[in-house]
């Protein structure tokens, strides 16, 4: 942990000085600061306290002077397939189902690392754009998404994503095995990119390879992720297949533990949250995606009241047309009220935390999602100019109801600024934009639609 400077010492050099209106810290006490500042040196932050304090007590190399804006942590996003961006609005307004064996694997089963990479790194560019700093990724070929992200400065695990054997991508067990382990390897040494192990999910992966892939994560000691639950349609479906719930399938092989993380659990019963609390099993809550396919509503505030650890994602853009960790913080607040019915049910400061400390647990890196002396330099700043964010009460209600993404003004990972007031540091989307014209083509090319 590191030291912040003594006020009657020397000025401590710094990398950088950051001054804003206003610091949403998310640390242990959730503190809210005015007229504040972030010192930062070597990816981590030094200090968050008084400006005119901070001012006098450090000599940076650099400032950035955010007055008018207000900073809060990176925006963690605990569940999306980056790549997914190729097919936004390919195939809308369907149930889950016809939506996935109709439309969504027929193309997946054909794309290639070069039009991955594209999608990957059109991924990167919103999640920069609308402020959010880390993700958990799922899908194929996901070295491609790994070099998109660290290439791009973001904060990434990783999941090679597998169904049943044979699959399109992987003709047994063991070969999928190996492709984990080289993925594990090759991101090793990457101080942005980490891996996880990915089955798809309880209906379309048998339990006894679901319980031999959690094997190879503790062997290589990485999270394990997975769908569970995502509809009543999945838990008829394993019904039939295993006679079990999907909840009752994961328990039965031991695959409930702090290393898990389930997405979606919208089917479940009261007796089956306890079961996620009692053994540390983190779960990722995706609002607009599970409106969207008419999954249901989860009953996160029950689960939150349980003591599972609930974090938030979007999901892929093609079941959710965006990767705005802020739209789906509205959200999960709007819905968790009508799902339970009571007006303060997931309030304001829940659905933030869910977006960042609790989402980084889910990604197995706690100490992001929080601006705090010896954490990760990750943060972002909105613009309190825009006008939907004037006047300003409560920032944190600001940061839930009223902020749209679209008032991100600056996102840093590590010390290291991505996005500044509409430049992109890392990327050049105007030749992302045509190949993402050309990844267009070639889906309607091979859809037929």
């Amino acid at each position: 942990m590191t030291t912040p400077a003594s006020a009657d010492s020397a000025p401590r050099a710094c990398d950088l000085l950051v001054r804003a209106d206003a610091v949403i810290t998310q640390d242990d006490d959730r503190r809210v600061l005015t007229c504040a500042a972030v010192a930062v040196g070597d990816g981590l932050v030094l200090e968050v306290g008084d400006y005119a304090d901070l001012e006098a007590r450090y000599e940076p190399a650099q400032r950035l002077d955010m007055s008018g804006k207000m900073l809060l942590p990176g925006l963690v996003n605990g569940h999306t397939h980056l790549p997914m961006t190729l097919l936004r609005g390919f195939a809308d307004d369907l149930p889950l189902m016809e939506w996935l064996e109709g439309h969504i694997w027929p193309v997946e089963a054909q794309l290639d690392e070069d039009l991955l990479g594209i999608g990957a790194r059109l991924g990167c560019a919103e999640l920069i754009r609308t402020g959010c700093t880390a993700f958990l990724n799922g899908y194929f070929h996901e070295h491609v998404t790994g070099e998109a992200a660290s290439n791009c400065g973001l904060r990434a695990v990783l999941g090679e994503g597998f169904f049943a054997f044979p699959s399109p991508f992987f003709p047994t067990a063991e070969a999928c095995w190996e492709a984990v382990r080289t993925l594990e390897a090759r991101f090793r040494d990457d101080p942005l990119v980490r891996t996880a192990v990915t089955p798809h999910a309880a209906f379309t992966v048998p339990p006894e390879v679901l319980a031999a892939s959690f094997e190879l994560a503790e062997s290589l000691d990485i999270p394990w992720q997975t769908h569970l639950a995502e509809s009543p349609t999945e838990t008829a479906v394993c019904l039939g297949k295993y006679g079990m719930r999907p909840v009752e399938i994961l328990r039965k092989e031991g695959l409930l533990s702090p290393r898990v993380t389930l997405h979606h659990c919208v089917d479940v019963t009261d007796a089956e949250i306890l079961q996620l609390a009692a053994s540390g099993t983190n779960v990722v809550h995706n609002p607009a995606s599970n409106l969207k396919l008419c999954s249901g509503m989860s009953p996160v505030q029950k689960m939150l009241d349980a003591g599972v650890n609930v974090g938030l994602g979007t999901d892929g853009a093609s079941s959710n047309n965006q990767l705005n960790m802020f739209r789906d913080m509205g959200l999960a607040a709007l819905i968790g009220k009508v799902r339970h019915e009571d007006a303060s049910a997931l309030n304001a400061r829940t659905a933030l935390d869910m977006a960042t400390r609790r989402s980084a647990r889910c990604l197995g890196w706690p100490e992001l999602g929080r601006i705090e002396a010896g954490f990760p330099a990750d943060m972002i700043a909105l613009d309190l100019s825009s006008p939907n964010l004037m006047p300003v009460f409560n920032h944190v209600s600001h940061a839930v109801y009223a902020a749209t993404g679209m008032e991100v003004c600056m996102t840093m990972v590590a010390g290291e600024v991505l996005y500044l007031y509409g430049e992109f540091r890392t990327l050049d989307v105007s030749d992302l934009r045509k190949e993402a014209l050309r990844c267009a083509k070639w889906v309607r090319s091979v859809s037929g639609k």
